[in-house]
């Protein structure tokens, strides 16, 4: 049976405001029944890199949290830190970028709190018993939270080929360790000459391979080493190398089985709201946002990732590409995130569809 994805073209016949009508989208996707009075609800997005203007606008964000608070719920804007060191490794540096890029209390009246905490270590194992995990580690404000409103920017991925709603919430919400995980099946390398002998990284190794030897460097024991990542989440000067070495499919198919942690307990309880505007070619991760590869779409609202997902790639497939954009030339009908990635972005969905979160098979409902 198809799932129900309803359907905001970004063209009013009737002259009404996007704003609004985001918010008629979250009242038929099901945000009333997916709320209960005093829950906490995590509002999951991405606030951007610094220098980056491709993510959702906080206006609409601040109509989900009005929304939210319609229904009872107590909404908190959240996110996990990244993995790459750039303007939101940390918690402290997240919420800055956060406040820089147009989110804080006094535009969007949620708080921010950072999923994994202040410095990637405040997360919950979350058993799933999947092909590449028997359990993930999601950033605990995201999993004690009673409910979810997914918010996504649609784009291309350099990683994935396509970052819809199961990159957000898969790579969004593992905490920076299990983001290494999904990144690469992980061996530790430790750089000697950044290494400080401060030994984060032997206080965090949960099987202790990981020590600060005679020669004050981090010296790892492979033989007790499972690549749990947790030390290259640690290190505050880079002296465990990021590995990034995987497969399309593989990071697809890790990125699903942390979508499977993250909501986890919450069946019914989430939403997901899709903005399939200023589809840019690259993830909001960059420090710029490169032309839209197709023009503006719309906005997709549902209970279903997967289908949000399927319906969400269809649109941009059927769409007509840019001039000037990376999308130039490609018509109707032709993959544009394939065709300007390389990747076939598609995995992850039909993964997802495997696993259980949903179906790919969708009715495309039009809200005006």
């Amino acid at each position: 049976m198809p799932s129900t994805v309803y359907f905001a073209p970004v063209r009013s016949v009737k002259k009404r405001s996007m704003i609004s009508r985001v918010g008629a989208l979250l009242d038929r996707a099901g945000l009333k029944d997916a709320i209960d009075k005093d829950d906490l609800v995590a509002v999951k997005l991405h606030f951007g890199e610094a220098g980056n203007t491709g993510f959702v606008h906080p206006v609409f964000v601040r109509e989900v949290v009005a929304r939210i608070k319609d229904r009872g719920g107590k909404p908190f804007l959240t996110d996990a830190n990244t993995l790459y060191s750039g303007q939101r490794a940390n918690g402290v540096d997240h919420i800055a970028c956060a406040i820089r890029n147009g989110f804080s209390f006094a535009t969007i009246e949620a708080p921010i709190i950072i999923a994994d905490g202040i410095d990637g270590r405040e997360a919950v194992d979350v058993p799933v018993d999947a092909k590449h995990f028997d359990t993930v580690r999601i950033g605990s404000a995201a999993v004690h939270a009673n409910a979810m409103v997914v918010i996504t920017h649609v784009k291309g991925h350099e990683a994935t080929g396509f970052g819809g709603a199961l990159k957000n919430v898969g790579m969004g919400l593992g905490c920076r360790s299990a983001k290494q995980r999904m990144h690469a099946d992980f061996n530790p390398d430790v750089i000697v000459e950044k290494c400080t002998a401060c030994r984060r990284c032997e206080q965090r190794c949960p099987v202790g391979a990981i020590a600060v030897g005679p020669d004050r460097v981090a010296v790892v024991d492979f033989d007790v080493c499972y690549g749990c990542g947790e030390c290259v989440a640690a290190c505050s000067y880079g002296a465990i190398g990021i590995q990034w070495k995987t497969t399309p499919i593989a990071i697809q198919e890790k990125i699903v089985e942390h979508v499977m942690g993250a909501v986890a307990g919450k069946e019914g309880k989430v939403v997901y709201l899709s903005f399939v505007t200023a589809v840019s070619p690259d993830c909001d991760c960059w420090s710029f946002s490169d032309a839209p590869i197709v023009g503006d779409i719309g906005v997709l609202a549902s209970t279903d990732i997967v289908a949000i997902d399927r319906a969400a790639y269809d649109l941009v497939t059927a769409a007509t590409g840019l001039p000037g954009s990376r999308g130039e030339g490609l018509a109707s009908g032709e993959d544009k995130f394939t065709a300007v990635t390389g990747i076939d972005g598609t995995a992850a969905i039909a993964y997802a569809e495997e696993c259980g979160l949903g179906v790919a098979d969708y009715e495309l409902v039009t809200v005006e």
